[in-house]
């Protein structure tokens, strides 16, 4: 099975995306990102798991899915190095 990460989602309902699946990870401030975000909606491949708070990542996968994510690209990239080849997710409890 691969490793999984927490790539957003509330204390009650997580999100986990396969790390084998994860190309980018990228901040959504710039323009060309949000360009590609709105081609990523225009052609169904966006995902939004921020559960309606803050955009502060976005997520490229190997399927050209456009995840959108509430959790930093910072903590995003932590969470990739120590579940990369582990196969577990991390404890990270009360911590998007």
């Amino acid at each position: 099975m691969p490793g999984l990460i927490r790539i957003g989602g509330r204390k009650d309902n997580i999100n986990l995306l396969a790390v084998d699946k994860v190309v980018a990870i990228i901040s959504p401030d710039s323009a060309p990102v949000k360009r590609l975000k709105d081609q990523a909606r225009e052609a169904g491949r966006l995902v939004d798991v921020t559960h309606g708070g803050p955009t502060r990542s976005l997520i490229i996968t190997t399927a050209n899915q456009v995840f959108l994510s509430n959790v930093t690209g910072v903590t995003l990239a932590e969470r990739f190095q120590s579940v990369e080849g582990s196969g577990q997710v991390p404890e990270e409890p009360g911590n998007l």
